[in-house]
């Protein structure tokens, strides 16, 4: 009886035990996700053609995170956009069941070299797609399957790669400002670039994530091929510099008003060479501060995370915006443009806090810079990450003042969610990284114990 009854306390002793050391764990993996077949490129309306071959490989970048029982894979893509909302939900339920995440992300690098996806197709999704989603399940597993004690931190750097593309005049008016050679200074501009490291047991970097906010356009419309863009480059020259088994993670920011310097070079013009120079002085800068960064295995590391569908409303009149379509563009945009037109636009937003120290915001679509300002200035937490094109996409949030100007983003046929759905967005995200911290009260402070004695 009483070997019996000490086993129990034993038990009971290794039980406590695990609950208080909710060590970070963590895992990674890569998949190259680059059709095998010539399909439509993203992003440019007049490149009408189809891909022609390779330019450089892109891929879909997983790293789980584990604490306290929860899951989470965040999943960077070299792609225009994140699959559309049928195949994510399809991917959340095998992932759920083979690696056990409890939330995922995927946000795309917009880059505007990768293959068209849309959100509505007839039966099963294009080959292509299909397959890059298994691949992703798979690695996702491999990264699940493969964790290991990390350590974690973070911190910040400054690097100018672009401009603000909407030029507000002193009347008020918006000028398009695509390519700025010369480096001219616009605002807003945010040259901040934050970066999160995670390193093994041992402090051997494993993770590079790294959060900036600038158009993949170097590459314009006459580019034919496959590319990540500067992104890929970035990435690359961070694994080069850091060694080992490091994995990179390029994560789009708010981007919406902002171009890269060397927008839209032609190929003839050293395209390439001007997309290799943006993405190695955004490397550099990564590498620079990702050195410096201590990490640290907090005993009690914790993951916690919201996800809400926010219903916002159509920006424009359905019949005369479906009009206006097929006059300006003809009957075929209606096919590329026919899921937005809708009067209410389900919009998945994410809020993650890692550690109480790091918060991320994930938003679908094509957020303003002011943005990832706001939200990092008025985040209660040291590190605030914002992830665009994640999880979905309804088109450009731009900001309440920057619709009442116009322009390419603020009031296009680009832009068809409702003013003011950014600021929701970034309210939630904060509401819910306050609550996560446990910062609000159950009860009104007046009707508690000693309230304000």
């Amino acid at each position: 009886m009483r070997n019996r009854f000490l086993g129990v306390v034993c038990i009971l002793l290794l039980w406590g035990t695990s609950i208080a050391r909710a060590e970070l764990r963590a895992g990674v993996a890569k998949v190259d996700i680059t059709p095998k077949t010539n399909e439509p490129l993203w992003g440019f309306e007049d490149r009408t053609d189809p891909a022609t071959g390779t330019l450089d490989p892109l891929y879909a970048r997983i790293l789980v995170l584990e604490a306290g029982g929860k899951r989470i894979a965040i999943v960077t893509l070299d792609l225009g956009r994140t699959f559309g909302e049928p195949s994510l939900d399809h991917l959340k339920e095998v992932v759920s069941k083979s690696s056990g995440i409890s939330c995922l992300l995927l946000s795309a690098s917009h880059t505007h070299a990768g293959p068209v996806i849309k959100d509505e197709y007839a039966g099963a999704p294009p080959e292509w797609e299909q397959k890059a989603l298994d691949a992703i399940a798979a690695a996702i597993k491999t990264a699940s399957d493969n964790l290991q004690v990390a350590r974690i931190g973070s911190g910040t750097g400054s690097v100018f790669i672009g401009h603000n593309r909407l030029r507000v005049n002193d009347d008020g008016t918006v000028n398009w400002f695509e390519r700025n050679p010369t480096m001219v200074p616009t605002s807003p501009v945010d040259p901040t670039v934050t970066v999160v490291r995670i390193d093994d047991r041992n402090g051997v970097p494993l993770a590079i994530l790294i959060n900036y906010a600038c158009h993949p356009v170097v590459l314009g419309s006459e580019n034919s091929q496959y590319s990540a863009d500067y992104p890929g480059i970035t990435n690359r020259v961070v694994e080069k510099a850091l060694g080992g088994s490091v994995q990179s993670f390029f994560v789009q920011g708010a981007d919406g008003d902002i171009n890269p310097y060397y927008a839209v070079t032609p190929m003839k013009e050293n395209a390439v060479k001007l997309r290799d120079w943006t993405g190695e002085q955004l490397g550099q800068e990564v590498v620079r501060v990702a050195k410096g960064i201590q990490t640290v295995n907090d005993p009690s590391a914790s993951i916690d995370f919201r996800e809400e569908t926010l219903h916002l409303k159509l920006r424009w009149d359905p019949e005369q915006f479906r009009a206006a379509l097929v006059k300006t563009f003809g009957a075929k945009s209606l096919e590329q443009m026919g899921a937005p037109i809708r009067p209410i636009i389900d919009a998945r937003v994410t809020s993650v806090l890692i550690d109480k120290q790091i918060a991320i915001i994930a938003v679908p679509g094509e957020p303003f810079v002011d943005f990832q300002e706001s939200w990092r200035a008025r985040c209660p937490v040291p590190t605030a990450l914002f992830f665009g094109y994640s999880n979905g996409y309804h088109g450009y949030f731009p900001t309440i003042s920057a619709a009442s100007r116009g322009g390419y983003g603020a009031a296009s046929a680009s832009t068809w969610v409702e003013v003011g759905a950014g600021e929701r967005m970034v309210d939630w995200a904060l509401i819910q990284t306050y609550q996560m911290m446990g910062k609000y009260s159950a009860l009104p402070d007046d009707l508690t114990e000693g309230a304000y004695k």
